[in-house]
């Protein structure tokens, strides 16, 4: 028989299962990765913000990713490198917290693929509409994509979380590394359908419209390319687009694999860890990918790296 607490305040983390002898390997590992995602992405930030060359929308929306992952990671990583030193019994967190903590694990999880898809819009007007980018893509129209973005976001997920507080709670053990609003519901007793549709409804309705704007966007780009003998214009469509996709891909299989194991309560070890990795991977790579790639970034970085080699000692 399951014992069950109702509406307590107080709720406790399963936490990750790691071995006794791998406990500090683990935490190094997580505590490393968490530092390199703050320094990458405040670091490729910071440059957009200084560099004058590099504050075109493109790299404008990219912050937004930035902001995104250093979100994501802040929200999730130090708590859960945490709860590994702490014994179970230890791993005590207030519903409120929790709450908190999911909403803005959801935002993060869903502000990634809104803030890929204006992207896509950005590439899609360059390469298909160069004439007209700089009076399409003005402060304004960036400033529209981004508030869009978040705004969406903000709204999908409120709602999703508003109808998860409003059932009452029949446990305490969340059974998550981190709180999220499927660990949330889960501590009820109560009938969760109408939970269940949302979450459905919500997941199927991002993905198909950011892997639709994706493919659509993409095709006519492919298009224009395979149309246009411009060997300069196909060069630097196939490196932005390549770069834009590949952080796309990334972002969406990961998520797809923490979708798809959440069917599968048999994986539940193998759910838990990529749902880290899928905070972990993403915010790592993305300002390397885009850093790699940018020949703007590379020449900034090389002008500020080399100039002080030159000064006179």
């Amino acid at each position: 028989m399951e014992n069950y607490t109702y509406n307590s305040l107080t709720l406790q983390m399963e936490g990750l299962k790691v071995s006794k002898d791998s406990v500090y390997t683990v935490f190094f590992l997580f505590l490393t990765s968490y530092i390199f995602i703050i320094i990458m992405n405040i670091g490729i930030s910071l440059l957009i913000v200084l560099d004058k060359n590099l504050k075109q929308p493109m790299y404008l929306l990219f912050c937004n990713l930035s902001v995104s992952d250093i979100i994501g990671s802040t929200q999730i990583v130090p708590r859960l490198i945490a709860d590994l030193l702490r014994p179970p019994s230890e791993r005590l967190i207030s519903y409120y917290e929790c709450v908190v903590r999911a909403f803005t694990t959801q935002l993060f999880g869903t502000t990634s693929p809104t803030v890929l898809m204006v992207m896509a819009f950005d590439r899609y007007v360059a390469i298909c509409n160069p004439l007209r980018y700089t009076a399409i893509m003005s402060n304004k129209m960036v400033i529209k994509l981004t508030v869009l973005a978040w705004g969406v976001a903000f709204v999908l997920v409120g709602i999703l979380i508003s109808l998860t507080v409003r059932l009452s709670t029949c446990r305490t053990i969340i059974n998550n590394p981190f709180c999220d609003n499927a660990s949330l519901f889960k501590l009820s007793c109560e009938n969760v359908v109408i939970n269940n549709i949302y979450g459905l409804t919500f997941t199927v309705v991002l993905l198909t419209s950011s892997i639709g704007t994706v493919v659509l966007t993409y095709s006519k780009i492919t298009v224009v390319c395979l149309i246009s003998k411009n060997k300069s214009l196909n060069s630097k469509a196939l490196k932005t687009c390549s770069t834009h996709l590949v952080v796309y891909l990334i972002m969406l299989f990961s998520g797809m694999i923490v979708i798809m194991l959440h069917r599968f309560p048999d994986y539940t070890d193998y759910r838990n860890l990529s749902a880290i990795l899928f905070v972990i991977v993403p915010g790592s790579l993305n300002p390397v990918i885009y850093g790699v790639q940018s020949k703007e970034i590379r020449t900034f970085l090389y002008e500020k790296f080399h100039s002080k080699k030159c000064l006179p000692k």
